[in-house]
C-alpha cells in the first residue's frame, strides 16, 4: 500500500491549480476608472469639470482591480471633462499640472483572484490523503 501513496500524492498535486504571477506587457498607456479602461492620448485639454477619482494602484508589470494605471502613480487625480460624458473620455492630471485626455476603450475585465479556495482545497486534499494512508496502514497491521 505504501508504495502507491507517494505516486498518488504527486499525481494529485498536479491536478490542483496553482496561483502564479506573470509579468504583463502593455501595448499602450491606460488608466482604469469605474470599471472601464481608458487609453491615455497625447491630447492636452483645458476644459476640466470636476474631480471624479484617483489612481489607487500603479504597476507596469501586473494587473490589479480598482482605479489602476500602468503609467500614473497612486494618487494621480481623474477629472470629468466639460461637455463630454465620462462614458466617452476623462482627464488625467499630470505632475506638471496639465491634463491629458484618456478615451474610454472598453469595460476592464480583470478581477482579483483569491488564493484562499485553492489553498483550502490543497489542505483538504492533504488531510484526506494522509487519513487514507494511516487508515490503510492500521488495517494492514
Amino acid at each position: 500500500m505504501g508504495k502507491h501513496v507517494i505516486p498518488c500524492i504527486i499525481l494529485f498535486s498536479f491536478l490542483i491549480p496553482t496561483i502564479t504571477s506573470f509579468a504583463t506587457s502593455w501595448a499602450y498607456p491606460f488608466v482604469v476608472w469605474d470599471g472601464s479602461i481608458y487609453v491615455v492620448s497625447d491630447e492636452y485639454i483645458t476644459q476640466i469639470h470636476k474631480e471624479i477619482g484617483e489612481v489607487t494602484m500603479y504597476s507596469d508589470m501586473e494587473q490589479y482591480s480598482g482605479n489602476f494605471s500602468n503609467v500614473y502613480e497612486k494618487g494621480t487625480k481623474y477629472y470629468s471633462i466639460e461637455g463630454i460624458s465620462t462614458d466617452k473620455a476623462i482627464a488625467i492630471q499630470e505632475n506638471n499640472g496639465k491634463f491629458k485626455k484618456a478615451i474610454r476603450e472598453a469595460a476592464y475585465p480583470y478581477e482579483e483572484i483569491s488564493a484562499a479556495p485553492t489553498i483550502g482545497l490543497m489542505i483538504l486534499s492533504l488531510i484526506i490523503l494522509t487519513s487514507i494512508y494511516f487508515v490503510k496502514n492500521r488495517i494492514n497491521k
